[in-house]
């Protein structure tokens, strides 16, 4: 409402010839824009004209353009080569050689560059380069009533020598709004209602939601991992970042090393397959479409490194709500190993680092996932392409239909490092009223007693009524851990999958 004229006009009534004039306004400058008061009647057109105009920018306000695949950004190619030093003909996933297209992405040189190398100027240089904008830092905008400078938000990040990777990962969401001074408010906003959440959700004991977003992701384009309220400030789920997220089967402890890496701050040592890169899975996952991903050796704080006080404790909120972010994400499975070739033999399927066999890839399972490491040719065996078929259509079935009974007898052949994983690897699967914290102290039979707590009556009643005998446990009237771990059960013919 117009409040001098009385005039009330609706943003999607605007004419959309003044909605396309201010998009390529906005596509062809990028630069700030700042709007004096409309001090004039609607029914002067200069007048109305405005008004247009400041709901049009009010609606970039909520809802800035994000250009993913914008063809005035500069066009840009990372090679095996140019970020492993590994020629692309030696990489035999033809994904992992190269990216190249319009992504506002970086180098991991230029990501990895310190801010006190460059400056103030030359990182508002490299940020104009990179995101084809013409900021200066004297430029100045309208915020709240007052003018601030550009500078000012550079300039904390070359006092702590922040590197390049950093700023931009931070930045970048927020470049093409209209008021680039409000990104300190908005990640101060975005960092306080996201700690806020994460201690609301937890209550003696359990998680009262299960729909909790992961503590970070990885933002491929800057090639950091950050915080979930840098990469996503939205306050309701249609609004937030599209997160992938990235399944694999942990190699034997033999095969594997810790990677120290500037990804994830230097903050825990990532452990991966000693033959795979986290560059070359970063170029491959470009390569599928992703700019944010959710990979659990970078996201999920690992043992070790400068932070590992904190590591239990953001356990206990991040492992049971792990099942949310595959279920509404698009996954990527690297069935033999993390960035490794999908390259299986007959023995495979036997292994116990087989993908089909671990206890936490069981939530990982969806519909449409994307086959990781993808070679391009058929160097597997017929008949172990067969079994590889099979098993993942098999997987797809249990997932859709969900029945509480094929889970929990699926989970009888699976294996973890720790009994007790198994129950938490079931615990979102179930979808109980909450979720039981992650407690890695207690046993594996109590975690179920827990989670039989809060299991809705239907799962509870569908279980009592398969498992009828007296438990072994405290309490008797419902099956026990061991029962459920080694009582074998006909399934119903209408469970059946033909």
């Amino acid at each position: 409402m117009d409040s001098e004229s009385g005039t009330s006009v609706r943003f999607d009534e605007l004419s959309s010839k003044h909605s396309k004039r201010f998009r390529s306004l906005w596509d062809s400058s990028k630069k700030p824009i700042s709007l004096g008061k409309n001090k004039g009647s609607a029914s002067d057109p200069v007048a109305h004209f405005e008004l247009e105009t400041s709901l049009i920018l009010e609606q970039v306000r909520n809802n800035p353009p994000i250009y993913d695949e914008d063809p005035e950004l500069p066009e840009i190619t990372l090679t095996a080569l140019s970020e492993t030093g590994r020629a692309e003909l030696t990489i035999s996933v033809p994904k992992q050689r190269s990216y190249t297209g319009n992504k506002p992405v970086i180098s991991s040189a230029l990501a990895d560059t310190p801010c006190s190398d460059l400056d103030t100027d030359g990182v508002l240089e490299k940020l104009n380069a990179t995101l084809s904008t013409h900021y200066s830092l004297g430029s100045e905008v309208i915020c709240s009533g007052r003018e601030t400078a550009l500078h000012s938000i550079l300039q904390p990040y070359v006092a702590r020598n922040d590197d390049f990777g950093t700023v931009y990962s931070h930045l970048r969401r927020f470049w093409y709004h209209y008021d680039v001074t409000k990104i300190e408010h908005a990640l101060r906003v975005g960092e306080k209602r996201d700690r806020e959440m994460r201690k609301k959700v937890l209550v003696r004991g359990r998680i009262t939601r299960s729909n909790v977003p992961p503590r970070r992701v990885w933002d491929l384009c800057a090639n950091r991992v950050v915080p979930i309220w840098v990469a996503d400030n939205a306050s309701e789920p249609w609004e937030r970042t599209r997160v992938w997220a990235i399944s694999h089967a942990w190699v034997d402890e033999n095969d594997r090393t810790s990677v120290m890496t500037p990804i994830n701050g230097y903050e825990w040592p990532v452990p991966m397959p000693k033959d795979a890169n986290l560059d070359l899975i970063r170029i491959e996952m470009l390569n599928h479409g992703a700019q944010y991903a959710w990979l659990d050796v970078l996201c999920l704080r690992q043992q070790g490194g400068k932070g590992e006080h904190l590591r239990l404790e953001e356990w206990r909120l991040d492992v049971p709500t792990i099942g949310h972010v595959y279920e509404h994400a698009r996954v990527v499975c690297y069935f033999n190993g993390l960035g490794r070739p999908l390259q299986l033999t007959r023995d495979y399927f036997e292994s116990e680092r087989c993908w089909f066999r671990r206890a936490w890839t069981l939530q990982e399972t969806t519909d449409h996932a994307v086959i990781g490491g993808d070679t391009g040719d058929d160097i597997m065996e017929k008949e172990v392409q067969q079994m590889f078929d099979t098993q993942l259509a098999r997987l797809r079935v249990l997932r859709r239909q969900n029945f509480v009974l094929e889970l929990v007898l699926e989970m009888q052949h699976r294996v973890s490092s720790k009994p007790l994983d198994k129950v938490a690897g079931l615990a979102y699967l179930l979808d109980p009223e909450c979720i039981p914290i992650y407690d890695a102290n207690i046993s594996d039979a109590d975690a179920w007693e827990a989670l039989m707590d809060v299991m809705s009556s239907t799962s509870a009643a569908e279980l009592f009524f398969y498992f009828p005998e007296r438990a072994s446990g405290r309490k008797y009237w419902r099956p026990s851990w061991q029962q459920i771990m080694t009582i074998k059960c006909c399934l119903p013919s209408s469970y059946l999958w033909v």
